[in-house]
């Protein structure tokens, strides 16, 4: 089968196309294949191996998983001994970083909890965007914030995956949402529907002086410190990524911060696929919409993954392995 191979650290660029064994599922697994993948910080990381902090979990030298990719749209081809949830033939999607990673390739055999049936109304495309930026958007609002009807939101990289779906669940609880990004995203997100939109390389909006009930940030580019000044006295902000330095300053800070202005500032750790079920219904009931970036061939993924790193990207890089020559 192919797929794109990492085998060294680098550049994304210097990623190819090769011939690999096709997989065979053991207990409890089922072998995919693969429609549609889409492009997370985790590929950008894990193929320059940067932050080099990120090597511990990658691999000090080298990668120890060669193939990028932790989410995917495909149909189930065999099933492994013990595997009852899936048939095959069945539509499935779903976040696998719980269970593997690999999905840049035209077969995966992966533990069959990582997987949902995909809604017959869905398209393979629109459901490789969903399972990781749309779970982190409504664990993160939802669950970890707890929004409220009414409230003001800042959404900090809104004009990507994360920022789409959370501008969408926001405004179902009547939320006034601010969105930053920059570039040909702005366009993109006056489109859909933000109600003010900050261009960061113009304006720093921990310094306009607005403050806001909750922010969703999912670039974390400023200190713990920085953010206080964007918050309202009960105000919650919750990060789901960004620089590792920062992130690393709001693990040790957020507590005493809590303490002393009671403001809760908090780290989202993702559950895979926990909530996709209510997501699903979402979009079924034409509640959901997806922005595709793409979709790109296998072929194209060394780009993909340059364009994504690059800020380019509007909504979630798609890459359609089933279509690639």
């Amino acid at each position: 089968m192919k797929a794109i191979v990492c085998t060294k650290y680098g550049p994304p660029k210097a990623l190819k196309v090769e011939e690999v064994p096709k997989p065979q599922p053991k207990d409890g697994e089922v072998l995919i294949k693969v429609h549609c993948t889409s492009v997370n910080d985790y590929d950008w990381s894990m193929v320059r191996g940067k932050p080099f902090l990120y090597r511990l979990l990658f691999g000090i030298t080298k990668p120890k998983r060669q193939i990028p990719g932790m989410e995917l749209s495909g149909t189930v081809e065999s099933c492994g001994p013990d595997a009852t949830k899936h048939q095959p033939g069945d539509a499935v999607y779903g976040d696998t970083s719980d269970v593997g990673f690999g999905t840049f390739a035209e077969y995966i055999t992966l533990q069959e909890k990582a997987l949902t049936p995909k809604p017959q109304n869905m398209s393979f495309e629109e459901a490789a965007t969903i399972p990781h930026a749309a779970l982190l958007a409504y664990q993160g609002l939802v669950e970890m914030g707890q929004i409220q009807n009414g409230q003001t939101v800042l959404i900090n990289g809104a004009g990507g995956g994360v920022g789409t779906f959370g501008l969408q669940l926001a405004k179902m609880y009547n939320c006034e949402v601010t969105g930053v990004d920059t570039g040909d995203k702005l366009q993109t997100m006056k489109a859909f529907g933000f109600d003010h939109i900050l261009d960061y390389q113009s304006k720093n909006f921990t310094r306009t002086g607005q403050k806001y009930d909750l922010i969703l940030d999912a670039k974390t580019c400023f200190s713990p410190y920085a953010y206080l000044r964007s918050l309202n006295s009960k105000g919650r902000y919750v990060t789901v990524g960004g620089k590792l330095i920062r992130l690393l300053q709001l693990t040790f800070q957020k507590g005493l911060i809590k303490r002393l202005t009671g403001k809760k500032l908090k780290i989202l750790p993702l559950k895979p696929n926990k909530g996709l079920e209510y997501i699903n219904q979402l979009f079924e009931e034409g509640k959901l919409k997806t922005i595709i970036d793409g979709p790109y061939p296998l072929e194209k993924a060394p780009w993909a993954i340059q364009y994504f790193g690059d800020g380019l990207h509007k909504g979630k890089v798609v890459i359609n392995v089933s279509e690639s020559h």
